[in-house]
Formats: C-alpha cells, sequence, structure tokens
C-alpha cells in the first residue's frame, strides 16, 4: 500500500533528518532559504500508524506567465528508503501524485544511490592510461549491484535520465562523480597517512612557511568572494554574487550554528585561499573553494584542506566530501589538475544514479529541455 504524503512543517522536517547519520545538505528546511528564487516545500511520508518516515525538500520554480504550472526539483533527494523492494509505488508514485496537483508540469530529482567507487590508486591508474577517456569507463574498486535494481525500477515506472555522453561531471544540476575520503574508523593520523606524498610535503611547507588557517564568520565573507571572483576567471565558470553567500551563511547557520564554516589562509597580512565548510550529521562537505595565483609556493590550498579535514574529524565525520570531479581524464581538459589534486587525499571517487526527470506533462518538459539544452 502507498505511503501517505502530505506537506510538512520545517521542524518536522529537520528533527526526522537530525535522527539520521547524514543527509545532503540540500535536503535541510533551511536549503530551501538559500534557494530564493525558488518556493521551498517539505514533504513527508507517513506509514498507516501515523509515524514519519521519509522527508524531502522539493523546490518549484514556476513557468513564465500565463502558464500556471511549475518545475519540482528535489537536489540529492529525497531522503527515503531507496532500496524499499516497492519504491515506485509506494514512495514514489504518491510524491508524483501530490506535486501534479500542485501543478508541478516536471520533477526531477537526485537518488542519493552509490553506484560504484574507484580508489585513489584506480583513478590514478586511469588518467596514467592513455586509452582511457572517462572514469566512467575505468575499472571501478566497488559497485553496488543495488543502484541496478533502483535504476531499473524508476525506467519501469517512466522516470528518464539525461543522456550522460555529453557530461564532464559538472553538467547541470548536482555532480554525479564526487570524490569522498571515508572517515569512519580512522584515526586522524591514518587519514594523514592517506595523503600522498606531495600532499604531505605541501602542508608541511605551508606551515614551514607561516600559513595560518583561521576560522571565519560573516564579515569575512566579502574576502573570500574577492578570490572567488579571481578563481572563476581563471577556471572558467560564472561565479555567484557575493549576496548569495551572505544569505547562505545566515540561512545555513540560523538552522545550526555548525551547518556552515568558513575558513581563510593568512600568509603574512594577505588572505591567499578562502574555503567553506557544510555539515549534516556525519557528512561533511568541502563547499566552495577560492585562492589567489599570489604566493602559490607557500601551498595555502592543501594547508586549508587539511584545516577542514581535521575539523571534520573532530566534529565526528565519517566522510569529508570533496564534491564535483570531472568524468573526463582527458590532458586537454583544464579540470583534469582540480581532480588530481583531490586524489592526493588517498580517498575515493564516487558515482551516483545521477538525476532523473518525470514528465508529467510531457509537451511542457519537452519545450524545457529544448530551451535547457540551447542556452
Amino acid at each position: 500500500m502507498p505511503l501517505r504524503l502530505r506537506a510538512i512543517s520545517r521542524d518536522e522536517h529537520l528533527a526526522f533528518v537530525q535522527s539520521l547519520p547524514s543527509a545532503s545538505h540540500m535536503q535541510v528546511p533551511s536549503w530551501g532559504d538559500v534557494k530564493s528564487d525558488w518556493q521551498a516545500e517539505s514533504l513527508g511520508w507517513f506509514e498507516e500508524d501515523g509515524r514519519l518516515v521519509g522527508v524531502g525538500l522539493v523546490l518549484m520554480r514556476p513557468l513564465p506567465k500565463p502558464i500556471r504550472r511549475h518545475l519540482a526539483y528535489l537536489p540529492e533527494g529525497p531522503v527515503i528508503d531507496w532500496y524499499a523492494p516497492d519504491l515506485a509505488e509506494r514512495w514514489l508514485e504518491p510524491m508524483l501524485a501530490y506535486l501534479k496537483s500542485r501543478g508541478a508540469f516536471s520533477v526531477k530529482m537526485g537518488p542519493p544511490v552509490v553506484v560504484r567507487r574507484w580508489s585513489a590508486d584506480a583513478v590514478k591508474a586511469a588518467i596514467a592510461d592513455p586509452a582511457a577517456r572517462r572514469l566512467r569507463g575505468a575499472r571501478a574498486t566497488e559497485h553496488d549491484e543495488r543502484a541496478t535494481a533502483v535504476a531499473d525500477a524508476l525506467r519501469r515506472t517512466g522516470w528518464r535520465q539525461p543522456d550522460p555522453d555529453g557530461e564532464d561531471g559538472f553538467a547541470a544540476g548536482q555532480p554525479r562523480y564526487v570524490f569522498q575520503v571515508p572517515f569512519a574508523g580512522r584515526t586522524l593520523e591514518d587519514i594523514r597517512s592517506g595523503l600522498n606524498q606531495q600532499w604531505r610535503r605541501n602542508i608541511k611547507k605551508a606551515g614551514k612557511a607561516g600559513v595560518k588557517v583561521v576560522q571565519g564568520g560573516y564579515d569575512d565573507l566579502p574576502a573570500f568572494h574577492e578570490l572567488y571572483i579571481e578563481t572563476a576567471g581563471r577556471d572558467r565558470f560564472v561565479p555567484r554574487p557575493l549576496a548569495y553567500f551572505q544569505r547562505m551563511w545566515r540561512a545555513l547557520t540560523s538552522e545550526d550554528p555548525d551547518r556552515m564554516r568558513l575558513y581563510l589562509a593568512h600568509h603574512e597580512g594577505d588572505v591567499l585561499a578562502a574555503a567553506t565548510m557544510l555539515t549534516v550529521g556525519e557528512h561533511v562537505w568541502y563547499s566552495y573553494g577560492a585562492s589567489t595565483s599570489r604566493k602559490r609556493e607557500v601551498q595555502p590550498s592543501n594547508a586549508i584542506q587539511w584545516r577542514m579535514m581535521t575539523d571534520a574529524h573532530e566534529l565526528g565525520a565519517s566522510v569529508y566530501d570533496l564534491r564535483g570531479i570531472t568524468d573526463t581524464l582527458e590532458d586537454s581538459s583544464h579540470l583534469l589538475g582540480l581532480l588530481r589534486f583531490k586524489v592526493g587525499t588517498g580517498g575515493q571517487a564516487v558515482e551516483y544514479l545521477g538525476e532523473w526527470d518525470f514528465p508529467l506533462n510531457r509537451l511542457l518538459h519537452k519545450a524545457l529541455a529544448l530551451y535547457m539544452a540551447r542556452r
């Protein structure tokens, strides 16, 4: 029998998330406040006895008037039992029915389901192999067969996945490929030993050079943003405005003082690097990073990452997540350097199931897809 689904309060939503080991930072109530150009709503799945068994943050964006329809988006969610044998009928059908009643013409979601993992050595071998062009084509260290069952259930019930052939890991939406350092059951010395020789050397070099990494606050966001703008120009991406990060800070820290942290690497009066860190339960993310091209020889980026990893371990993290990586292994890709940097942590490349769409109105869904393809 399908679960009952209805809108729930922020307090109900947050209490459920806090009862779990972890959930995506995009599935907590405050993330809806960050995305102020969307209308956010908390959803709850209930058993017949009234017990709350799943939650989701849905973001809704309306089409231009006079069309009274909107796109419904659950980034890296919802937070449900993805491995349930009756996933589509019991969990997803009530969600689709509810969102259709709210005027959604299309639903997009990102199941937090891991498909494959590659050890750092496996990734390095793939990068070194001249015949390897995509990470997805390299032999994985681990494969979770349950992900195949989830994907089959989604396809069978009408969910569609965008063609990944044109993706490099940073397509529209949330990254399918990420890099994570497992912390569970490991001491800080174990984690440090897992860093490659270059990382350990750079951390030591930063300390000898006098790099000081400090935890900042709201008033330090302009300094972070100045470096972020420089980084965007160097790495060829469109930067977010300062106001976005200020809203993000206010929204997330009002929900939990440790939900978002800011770190800055100082050297002789200069701020050389800065990064934001997000925490939900036992999952910690390196969210945004920024650095200047000046004084790179004192290795501020390695220093700031090690400080965040140290603090994440102290917070009881089971995983330190460095977020998106490229899927392409081509030497010509400007993103390959970022992959090499993250591989140096000794962690794992992780492939998630990716984002899926359900067209409730096929004509409007197709029109949106054409618009997105031509942007």
